[in-house]
């Protein structure tokens, strides 16, 4: 089973643009995910910029607009995440307790939907979407 750890650090949401988190946060952190790769559940892992960097696409009518950051309405943003392969939901939530997280943070955990998990009308409909995960992995991996 796949989960994915979202990292949602308050305050965040009104971060300046190219704000950097702490030397001695990163340490630990690091520290983690060498935990993580060791025991063969990392299968990738990245940090986000601030909002205030980032971009809105909405449709509403059917119509994409864009908005750029920061996002003035907005409680909670996630600031990174973790991609594990667990046996299940509770070992998944065991290491996002392990986490050196700090008061003001955090990890929700989420269990990716598989292909293998959908009726047969959900995985017609999405024929080909295996193939195109695999391409994704290929090209990031470049």
């Amino acid at each position: 089973m796949r989960f994915m750890m979202l990292m949602i650090p308050a305050g965040y949401e009104s971060a300046e643009p190219g704000a950097m988190p702490d030397a001695a946060a990163v340490e630990a952190m690091m520290r983690y995910n060498e935990e993580l790769q060791r025991a063969g559940v990392l299968l990738s892992l990245d940090g986000l910029h601030p909002p205030s960097m980032g971009a809105r696409v909405s449709f509403e009518g059917g119509k994409p607009t864009v908005t750029d950051g920061p996002f003035p309405e907005t409680k909670e943003v996630l600031g990174g995440y973790w991609m594990i392969r667990v046996g299940s939901r509770a070992e998944a939530i065991e290491w996002a307790k392990r986490c050196p997280a700090g008061d003001d943070e955090i990890i929700e955990v989420r269990q990716v939907q598989e292909f293998e998990d959908f009726p047969a009308d959900v995985k017609q409909a999405a024929s080909g979407f295996e193939e195109l995960r695999q391409e994704a992995a290929r090209r990031a991996a470049r």
